[in-house]
């Protein structure tokens, strides 16, 4: 039975002595005896009555002198008017027993309180973190206009009768003007960011001197508007940067609109259709303004990495993602690789050893690029050796062609065994990843002082922080596009080996799907200097030629698609998948009319690996990343763990629809 119901049966004495009072005065003149009998039980429930409420406040003061602890009369008396409010009651009945003076002046009953419902006097408390042992109240408790604080204990009277009521002892602290204030200082904590046109060069070169001045002036036009809704101060410190200073309380509103301005900085286009993007790196939740734009530094470095045209919020521990679904277009410069080149071959050179190592999985851009740097460091006089899973890669045709050569007769090795065999002062090249989740082995990464990372994929929340020589730039085609580049500075035709150089072009066909997908200029200037090497096209081409099981495996994956949106093609196996054909499944998905992007899902031991492509107008590392996924915006894959594959749909779906929604 509830404990309202109790209450409502719970007696009234003044009410039902009154009844009886009635019942005398109208049954006396016609029955004179039954009016006695009524008189006499009338004076009995008076009498029990008064009895129960004195046993009942007996029991109440034994408590609350247990309560004060011994203290003498005076004290004790004193707790009536403590400036801190108290209120003892009923946990099995809810009604309140006693209070004192201060509690009372918090409510508008005063009397009227005893004997009624803390849930009647107090509407939004709950006690059901005194019944599980805890002694603070879990939250704020707001209550007529004002914020309280409240600590509590459970007792039982002196003469611990189980009949007794189990007493419950709260103590009310009011942090109405703490909390006021907190929320102010919360409300006003200073948020730095970094405003970047990402394409600045591109636009002045496309617009003719004479409106020069005009595009700069639309670009400021839109960034002074969106700056004015929030009242920061936004202050240009270069042609193409700008420093942005606001509240915390108006970061909400660009949350929500999902930094809009974004948007409003594509509109301004110079000649030839040309339009501005824009990147943001913003700072949050540090105490100094030094932190506050280290992080909007690093938050803005991030953005560029994985492309532009998007903004990225870095707080203490974390970073959140905005924007970034529009293509990547090409912005490297060979000066830069020139660079990244003499930086390498300087750090090879002072290694007493080289290891290269890619992602778990490895496939044929992953070892394309590991036997270019074995190509260089081969060049350097330098040892170097592959940290790979033989068994467990996408890459066998590959690493059958390379070990039929000498030059690399035992250059290959597992992680365990690089990790016991790695000396100080080694020198490790990571190569197609820049997450360290993902590399080959972690023991290695944690174990090398020197680390250089060579990678496409956009950055994602974890990447590698201890980095000698950085190259990562995500408008690359793939790893071993990017390390062509590099021999093309640090070794002559005749030290590349012809299956290192196959290697490398079939990494890059692997990644642009036959040059269809993610290729620029550069992407064939580097194929070209792989086919001056030796490269055998037909040869390449082979590496790819799957048998007809796989085929079959292939289009039975095929055949359990389903269309989402119209547009999208989504493969829930239950089963066991081999890795390479979920892969090539949804690749030859996006050969098929009118769609966009596919995803196949597929079981793996307790979890879901996914595997995602599209034709560049969806991000799909955008939709995975969500996922606890990543890669760039053309190809993804992913894994959950301890998850049904039902499940992982369920969450794939939700994601693709927050992506469009958004």
């Amino acid at each position: 039975m509830s404990k309202k119901i109790i209450r409502g049966f719970r007696t009234n004495m003044a009410l039902y002595s009154l009844c009886l009072v009635a019942f005398v005065a109208v049954t006396a003149p016609f029955e004179p005896l039954l009016a006695v009998a009524e008189g006499l039980v009338a004076i009995l429930v008076i009498l029990v009555g008064r009895s129960r409420t004195k046993m009942a406040q007996a029991s109440v003061r034994q408590y609350m002198d247990r309560v004060s602890g011994g203290m003498d009369t005076a004290r004790s008396s004193n707790m009536l008017y403590a400036p801190l409010p108290m209120l003892v009651f009923d946990v099995n009945t809810s009604e309140i027993l006693w209070c004192n003076d201060m509690f009372l002046s918090l409510t508008t009953q005063k009397d009227k309180i005893f004997e009624t419902a803390v849930d009647t006097v107090i509407p939004d408390f709950s006690y059901r973190w005194l019944l599980e042992g805890k002694q603070e109240y879990p939250d704020l408790l707001r209550w007529n206009d004002r914020i309280y604080r409240v600590f509590g204990a459970l007792g039982r009277p002196e003469d611990n009768s189980t009949e007794q009521p189990t007493l419950a002892t709260t103590y009310w602290m009011d942090v109405t003007e703490k909390e006021e204030m907190r929320q102010t200082l919360e409300l006003t904590r200073p948020l730095v960011a970094i405003l970047m046109i990402d394409n600045y060069d591109e636009l002045t070169k496309a617009c003719p001197e004479n409106k020069r001045s005009a595009l700069q002036a639309a670009l400021e036009e839109q960034l002074n508007g969106w700056a004015a809704d929030s009242g920061g101060l936004l202050l240009g410190y270069d042609r193409d940067r700008y420093l942005f200073l606001f509240e915390e309380k108006d970061y909400a509103g660009y949350i929500e609109s999902k930094f809009d301005v974004l948007e409003k900085v594509r509109q301004v286009q110079a000649g030839e259709g040309v339009s501005a993007t824009l990147s943001i790196g913003v700072g949050r939740d540090e105490d100094s303004f030094e932190q506050l734009f280290k992080n909007a530094s690093l938050a803005l470095e991030m953005a560029l990495s994985r492309g532009g045209d998007q903004a990225v919020v870095k707080d203490r521990t974390n970073f959140e993602f905005y924007g970034g679904r529009s293509k990547s277009t090409e912005k490297r410069t060979k000066v830069k690789s020139r660079v990244m080149a003499n930086a390498l071959g300087e750090l090879m050179d002072e290694a007493k050893q080289v290891y290269v190592m890619g992602h778990k999985y490895a496939d044929m851009d992953c070892l394309g690029a590991e036997a270019g740097i074995c190509a260089i460091a081969r060049k350097r006089g330098k040892p170097c050796q592959i940290v790979i899973d033989t068994e467990n890669n996408a890459a066998h045709p590959i690493l059958r062609r390379l070990a039929q050569q000498p030059e690399y007769n035992g250059v290959t090795i597992s992680g365990p065994d690089a990790f016991l065999k790695c000396q100080p002062g080694a020198l490790l090249v990571v190569v197609d990843t820049n997450r360290p989740e993902s590399v080959e082995s972690e023991q290695m990464l944690e174990t090398c002082n020197r680390v250089a990372v060579i990678d496409h994929h956009r950055r994602g929340s974890s990447y590698i922080e201890k980095m000698a020589l950085n190259y990562h730039e995500p408008y690359a085609s793939s790893a071993s596009e990017l390390v062509t580049e590099l021999m093309q500075y640090l070794v002559e035709p005749g030290d590349v080996l012809k299956c290192e150089a196959e290697a490398l072009l079939a990494g890059i066909v692997l990644d642009t799907k036959n040059f269809t997908n993610r290729t620029g200029g550069r992407t064939f200037e580097a194929a070209a200097y792989l086919r001056r090497l030796g490269a055998d096209t037909q040869d390449v081409q082979r590496m790819f030629q799957g048998d007809l099981n796989s085929m079959i495996a292939r289009y039975a994956i095929i055949r359990q698609a389903e269309l989402y949106r119209d547009d999208i093609a989504v493969v829930a196996l239950d089963e066991e998948c081999d890795r390479v054909t979920a892969a090539k499944a949804a690749d030859e998905l996006l050969t098929l009319k009118g769609i966009r992007a596919s995803f196949v899902l597929y079981k793996k031991g307790d979890g879901v690996y996914m595997s995602a492509r599209s034709l560049g107008e969806v991000n799909v590392q955008v939709i995975l990343e969500a996922l606890g996924g990543g890669g760039n915006s053309t190809t993804a894959g992913g894994q959950a763990d301890n998850i049904t594959v039902e499940e992982a749909k369920a969450r794939l779906l939700e994601a693709i629809d927050r992506y469009f929604e958004n």
